[in-house]
């Protein structure tokens, strides 16, 4: 059976986080114009700085900062940060693209998704940011639940 756009989308989504350097949780993230990629990310350093995997520790982690706060206090780009960066650094515009990412943006994220004119998400996995959604959700951008979508 030929699996849907959205599961084909996905399925690349958690190949590409596969790259990722993050000690805590791997995300991937793809863009998608027209059924083609635009990009991909998935998080980890700037490019030039070591990795968490390679310094062989996390700072959050040591410093116990909970999920979800303190962004900041992290060597790690996110995954649809690294996208979005990666597709303008290409010359590829993200208006009115769709991201399928491996879990529900961050605050964080939601504003750049926004901004970068992105007009749909689609996510595997929940994330505790309730102020993420109430801005993605003013800003009317289509959210999915691609495990919902998927039973």
């Amino acid at each position: 059976m030929r699996v849907s756009w959205d599961e084909y989308f996905m399925q690349i989504a958690d190949i590409v986080k596969t790259r990722s350097t993050c000690m805590r949780r791997q995300v991937g993230a793809v863009i998608v114009k027209d059924n083609r990629i635009i990009t991909t990310g998935y998080n980890g350093a700037p490019s030039g700085c070591r990795h968490c995997t390679e310094i062989g520790t996390c700072f959050r982690q040591e410093h116990n900062i909970p999920s979800g706060e303190r962004h900041e206090m992290c060597r790690a780009i996110h995954a649809e940060q690294n996208a979005i960066i990666q597709a303008a650094r290409i010359g590829n515009t993200t208006e009115g693209a769709t991201i399928y990412v491996t879990d529900f943006p961050c605050v964080i994220c939601a504003k750049l998704c926004i901004n970068a004119g992105i007009k749909r998400i689609v996510y595997s996995k929940s994330y505790p940011d309730k102020l993420s959604l109430e801005m993605l959700n003013e800003a009317g951008i289509e959210l999915v639940d691609f495990e919902k979508e998927k039973k």
